[in-house]
Parts: C-alpha cells; structure tokens; sequence
C-alpha cells in the first residue's frame, strides 16, 4: 500500500492557514499555492535516484551527485497549473504535461477534455499536481492515463485531501505514494472539502 504523508511543516501549516482563509484575494492566494507546492516537491522527491559525477569547485576535483531520473510535471488542468511554478523553481529541467479534465458537477466522475502525452514517455518519474484530492476522481485517472502512456514511478502532490479521496486513489493504485499539506474532515454532498477552501480554480484566477 502506499504511503500517504501529511506535511509537519510549520511554513506549510501557516501558509495554508493564510490560503483557507476566505478573505485571501486571488494573488495572494496563487502566491501561496506556488509556495505551498515547492515546499511539498521538497518532502516528496526526498527519495530520488541520483548518479555519482566528477566536477571541479575553486579549490579542487570532487565527486558530487546529480539526478538519474528524469522528472516530468504533470498538472490537471486548471487548478493545478498554479503548482507548477514553485516546483519548476526546484527543478527547472522537469518537462510538464497538461491533462485536462473536469468534474461532471451531478456524477462527480471526470471528464477528460484535454490531452496532449507525446507517444512515448521521455520521463522516469511523473509528479500529478492537483490541490484538492477529493473524491480522487481526476487524481485517479490521470495516474490511469499516466500507466498507459507507460511511466513506471508517479507520485501525488496536492494541497488538501479529504479521506475519501486518499482511500479511492490507494485503491486505484496502491503503489502511488500521497503527498499534501493537509488531510481535512470529510467531504459534503457536494463533493468539496470540508473545511477545505473552496474552489481552487476559481480562488486562483478570480472567477466563480
């Protein structure tokens, strides 16, 4: 079964206080959703592989390390884009694949609208951006998408998650480890968070 880890953080702890907060206009609030994701990207490529090399620094040779594998950014779209950025900070070299999909309002189930996956994957590791896992729907079948298009090693990185939605992403796929800065409640009948933070598109690009 995978792990799921909640960030101990106290940056992420305060900075998510600050996005919760109902009264956080939409700059601030994707200021905080790239700062947020950085910080999650450190905790959840803490176990990368890396090669031995041999550089030179000013004083003499040494061996140092570099990454092995090559890292791909996947964000559904549209609420994860606002993750992007704080991770590609980390690492500007990871290449990023958009998958659109959107929540049938009265099913609940996803709908895939928007996928542009080269044939065949140029990377070793996938990180799913998303920062509401909740009913795990989208989360689920981006990973679905992501095993077809033949990645080996995908993680999950998001904001909040409700247990309903850790508990169907572990079942759909056991083997992907759960990164967030927070697990909450429950979800309502509406399918949203509780407590949560309402839309995460709409706080992050002002509509709804």
């Amino acid at each position: 079964m995978s792990t799921v880890q909640e960030s101990k953080h106290p940056l992420v702890a305060h900075k998510l206080s600050r996005l919760r907060d109902k009264n956080t206009e939409p700059k601030k609030f994707r200021e905080l959703v790239r700062e947020i994701a950085g910080l999650l990207a450190y905790e959840a490529t803490a176990n990368l592989q890396t090669n031995e090399i041999e550089i030179e620094t000013p004083l003499q040779k040494m061996k140092a390390q570099q990454l092995k594998e090559k890292i791909g950014l996947v964000p559904i779209l549209r609420a994860g884009l606002g993750m992007v950025e704080g991770i590609w900070e980390l690492m500007p070299s990871a290449e990023v694949w958009h998958i659109g999909l959107y929540r049938d309002e009265k099913t609940l189930q996803p709908v895939e609208y928007y996928n542009k996956l080269p044939i065949d994957p140029r990377v070793a590791v996938c990180l799913i951006l998303d920062p509401m896992l909740a009913t795990g729907g989208s989360a689920t079948a981006t990973a679905d998408i992501l095993k077809k298009w033949g990645v080996k090693k995908i993680k999950y990185v998001g904001l909040i998650a409700a247990p309903e939605g850790i508990k169907a992403m572990q079942t759909a796929h056991p083997d992907i480890d759960i990164y967030v800065a927070a697990i909450d409640s429950h979800l309502n009948e509406k399918g949203y968070i509780v407590p949560g933070l309402g839309d995460a598109g709409d706080r992050q690009f002002g509509t709804g």
